[in-house]
């Protein structure tokens, strides 16, 4: 593979110009942000989830950042060279970095933090190949890998590689519950000033920023607002400036109606949120592909789409989200065809009976998800009835326990969110390698699926650096996966975000709402 030094520098160059013809950023203000997802804490190495990325992007820089065209960018990197053999990436730091205690950024920070992350972080598929990173200067980072990673680039944006300090994080004490989580000290825009669990948190303008000029808010507010009624009123009055991740679907209608907001779908390429009907193919009778397959042709997915949803999500077709780069729309369909789904039954040895029932089996969801989970688990079951299956909708109280149902493969069906994370070596193999069915853990292969040929195509293209070939391994894996049905895919997640017109330079890049707001400034 080529060297990148120049076309990471021409990158560099080409961001830090950008923009020049346009009217100069207006520094000042604050900005609040109502949301619904209350944080764990703000480590993002340890710690996946949007509740966390959020504000972790803004409080840890990262090696690179990225447009929304999926080109990489310097951010605490100004340049880096993946070797022509793929085996090594070299990083070249910044000399200006300070953490938001005046220490320095270095070389050695960004190795202990890819060794945190590494050891760590729930994404276990995404450092796996890394194998010693060594640091020659202060200033100059050197990865060595067992074997090419071509989603490694990726796997260094904001809410998957924070930075952290050494000094701080590296006394011996636990990561995952290090008291810093909570008080954290990072190198990114805007520093951590106050925590009020549940209900806010403040990060105020990191005055030594190593970005010049930047950022141009002086603060930003997230107030816990866990009412959707309630956030979308303070948008309204105007007593919040954005909302992010919003999916319901009364609420995206009501934000585009909206005079004083700007409301959208883009920022969430990488993110990737699918919404999907997951089988226990451990289990009979979902272990026989027939009936899964008469499952998905007795589920009428454009009405879900159309009157559900309200027109405001996408079909999802595959493990892979639309619009990215290793996503392919031919696969089968599975039309809505309940004679099909009734033959299909039959075929596998499922005779209605007299009572014109077949099996019965349960459906659960996550709660608190009304429009992508719930609604969906109770249409599904009628329908289901008409081909002779009787569905019990099963509620559960909490999260934790739904995912101890499904985590420990305690369910038949079960309606899921599950997000691609950018590169499907990161968000996509999880679900699907047979070596990561790991009982008790949500969003493993909670389905049970294996098949030997898909663990061969995703171990190739984990480490195949060409992008065609790539994007034809994935193609077959998609084939394959479709035709076994271990998954049906109902929707893109219609994320939303919603911003006061006012704004500026809002975060629209593949990350969206989860990166840096270094950029963002108030017109007026």
């Amino acid at each position: 593979m080529r060297i990148l030094k120049t076309a990471a520098i021409a990158a560099m160059t080409a961001w830090l110009t950008a923009g020049t013809a346009v009217a100069e950023p207006k520094p000042g203000g604050e900005l609040v942000i109502a949301s619904s997802q209350v944080p764990r804490h703000f480590n993002g190495a340890v710690q996946s989830g949007i509740a966390t990325a959020v504000a972790s992007t803004q409080i840890f820089a990262s090696p690179l950042r990225f447009d929304d065209q999926w080109n990489p960018q310097p951010y605490l990197a100004r340049s880096w060279e993946v070797a022509p053999d793929g085996l090594s990436v070299t990083l070249h730091l910044v000399e200006n970095a300070v953490f938001h205690d005046g220490k320095p950024v270095t070389s050695e920070d960004v190795a202990f933090s890819i060794g945190v992350i590494k050891a760590n972080h729930p994404f276990q598929t995404m450092l796996a190949p890394v194998d010693t990173v060594e640091t020659p200067d202060a200033h100059t980072v050197v990865i060595r890998l067992s074997k090419p990673h071509p989603a490694l680039l990726l796997a260094m944006s904001p809410p998957l590689m924070p930075i952290l300090p050494k000094h701080i994080y590296g006394d011996g004490q636990d990561v995952k519950s290090h008291p810093a989580n909570l008080a954290p000290v990072g190198s990114g825009p805007f520093k951590l000033t106050e925590y009020k669990q549940g209900e806010y948190f403040v990060l105020e303008k990191f005055d030594k920023y190593f970005m010049p000029g930047r950022p141009y808010l002086d603060r930003i507010v997230t107030r816990i607002v866990p009412d959707e009624n309630n956030r979308l009123i303070m948008l309204e009055r105007g007593e919040t400036g954005m909302l992010s991740y919003v999916s319901g679907v009364r609420e995206i209608m009501r934000m585009k109606k909206m005079d004083n907001v700007e409301a959208t779908a883009k920022g969430y390429d990488a993110i990737g949120p699918i919404n999907w009907l997951a089988f226990n193919t451990g289990k009979p009778p979902l272990d026989n592909v027939k009936v899964r397959k008469a499952i998905a042709h007795a589920v009428d997915r454009g009405f879900i789409l159309d009157k559900l949803m309200g027109g405001t999500a996408t079909p999802a077709l595959t493990p892979i989200m639309p619009g990215t780069p290793f996503y392919t729309d031919d696969v089968e369909r599975y039309p809505y065809d309940p004679a099909a789904a009734e033959a299909l039954l039959d075929e596998a040895g499922f005779p209605k009976k007299d009572d014109g029932s077949r099996f019965t089996l349960t459906i659960d969801y996550i709660p608190n998800s009304n429009d992508q989970q719930r609604n969906l688990a109770e249409y599904i079951r009628p329908q289901l009835a008409k081909v002779g299956i009787t569905v019990v909708v099963r509620a559960a109280p909490d999260f934790p326990t739904w995912a101890q149902r499904v985590g420990s493969h305690d369910f038949d069906l079960t309606m899921d969110q599950v997000f691609n994370w950018a590169d499907p070596v990161i968000g996509v193999d999880r679900t699907y390698l047979s070596s990561n069915i790991r009982k008790g853990i949500i969003w493993s292969n909670t389905q049970q699926y294996k098949n030997a040929r898909v663990d061969e195509i995703l171990a190739q293209a984990a480490s195949e650096m060409d992008v065609e070939k790539r994007k034809a391994l994935y193609a077959e894996f998609q084939k394959i996966v479709v035709d076994e049905v271990p998954i049906l895919y109902v929707n893109a997640i219609p994320y939303h975000s919603a911003f006061d017109k006012r704004l500026r330079n809002t975060p629209t890049t593949i990350w969206g709402p989860s990166s840096p707001m270094d950029e963002m400034y108030w017109d007026k």
